[in-house]
């Protein structure tokens, strides 16, 4: 079963200063702060079951959108480190809260990996689409 802390959490977290954040939840920070300024709307953030844990899940227009983020100090692109198992289990963490959110079961699925370099000076986060979860 997931957990309730997701979207308090998530509120709680975006209210601490940034430079005061840990460098995850830094990158977490941009990330979200970016999408919801191209109008998503920020569901949960670090919501997590047995199967792992989901960093940012938003919503747009009847889409649903899962971002993994991972901090990186240089622009040095990573879609890698999410290998076939960790694609696994974000695809069972994806189920079990789409099975706790049941009308939002039909909206479209998108999954995205966002590479947040830090400190921001770095550069823009790197966006790569995961098609397949398993």
């Amino acid at each position: 079963m997931g957990s309730s802390r997701g979207e308090s959490f998530g509120n709680f977290v975006d209210r601490i200063p940034m430079k005061m954040q840990p460098p995850g939840a830094q990158a977490e920070t941009r990330v979200s702060s970016l999408l919801q300024r191209q109008g998503w709307q920020l569901l949960d953030r670090n919501w997590s079951c047995r199967w792992g844990e989901l960093d940012l899940v938003l919503h747009k227009n009847e889409q649903l959108l899962v971002v993994e983020v991972k901090k990186r100090r240089s622009l040095a692109w990573g879609p890698w480190s999410v290998d076939p198992t960790k694609r696994r289990r974000l695809g069972r963490a994806i189920s079990c809260w789409r099975a706790e959110h049941p009308i939002q079961t039909d909206w479209l699925l998108q999954v995205a990996v966002a590479v947040v370099p830090l400190p921001p000076s770095q550069g823009a986060p790197r966006w790569c689409r995961l098609d397949r979860l398993c």
